[in-house]
């Protein structure tokens, strides 16, 4: 064990995120599942749980501040990734929001080679066949950064001709985006998608469009402006689609405060279908968020059945 793990380890006991985990030298896990087990949902021929990890704080996009983005990297060491993925399946969190970017690859090229067991739904920037090759994820889809550009550019075919070629893989193909209305295009046009990925924030305005929604002003981060009446917008579009969708951004990334946290994941889930799931990103420095979230999701999907 290196020397930053075990100083992980310690950490982490300290802080409550390693809850008694014992991590055995392959990388595995000894510790037994949780009592609490995030439920599941049918996608596709696999069992996925309704949250599924999200990736922007283990690569440092916190869509807050560059000094927090530093922040996020200099704490989520490749250890720390890998050992965040593992303690998530503990909660029977077993999916991840992959992204290929950078070292991405190399990271879950060693989570796999140390045991590591969980599905892949990955966000995928670019062509899709070299992570299909590499990892063949449960799921693609095509970035919602780059749908959205394709979307404000006129250039949906491009974003068609993605879907078809991930269709082509074998996988299942999916469509993400920032914009209540790209998921809207895509149903009235019937394209040949199984599933959406949409954040309940809507980042990608153009100047055009902030301006008119602020009476002509403009902020000095407008892709990480939020607005607190944008959700119900995307979870509207969401609700009349019948194919699975994954909400994310649900916390505002990070902007919600500890008591707030609940009431987001609340709202979520009265407003998805039971088909639907969440894109949750964990940073547990501070608190043990896999714990909190997978017990505050399980009691709140548990009192819908109720």
């Amino acid at each position: 064990m290196s020397d930053t793990r075990r100083s992980f380890l310690k950490a982490g006991a300290a802080l409550g995120i390693a809850s008694g985990a014992a991590f055995d030298a392959a990388g595995g896990t000894s510790e037994p599942a949780a009592p609490v087990q995030v439920p599941k949902m049918k996608f596709g021929n696999t069992e996925i749980s309704r949250l599924v990890l999200g990736t922007n704080p283990f690569y440092g996009f916190s869509h807050y501040s560059p000094n927090l983005d530093f922040m996020m990297r200099q704490w989520y060491t490749p250890d720390k990734i890998c050992d965040t993925i593992r303690r998530c399946t503990v909660y029977g969190i077993n999916a991840f929001n992959y992204v290929n970017w950078r070292h991405t690859h190399d990271d879950m090229r060693r989570y796999y080679e140390e045991g590591g067991k969980i599905n892949l739904i990955a966000q995928i920037i670019g062509d899709p066949e070299p992570t299909w090759k590499e990892f063949h994820p449960l799921a693609m889809y095509n970035q919602g950064e780059e749908v959205d550009k394709a979307f404000i550019a006129g250039k949906m075919e491009s974003v068609k001709d993605w879907c078809k070629k991930a269709r082509d893989l074998g996988t299942i193909v999916g469509v993400g985006t920032h914009k209540p209305e790209v998921i809207a295009y895509v149903e009235e046009r019937g394209w040949d998608v199984d599933f959406y990925a949409g954040s309940v924030y809507h980042r990608t305005r153009t100047t055009d469009e902030w301006k008119q929604m602020l009476n002509g002003e403009l902020q000095e981060l407008p892709q990480e402006t939020y607005l607190q009446s944008d959700p119900n917008r995307m979870y509207r579009v969401m609700r009349q689609s019948k194919k699975p969708c994954f909400a994310f951004k649900v916390l505002a990334a990070g902007r919600m405060r500890d008591e707030g946290v609940e009431k987001a994941f609340t709202t979520a889930f009265e407003n998805l279908k039971p088909i639907d799931g969440i894109f949750v990103g964990m940073w547990p420095c501070r608190k043990d968020e896999i714990r909190e979230n997978a017990e505050l999701i399980t009691r709140i999907l548990a009192a819908r059945k109720a």
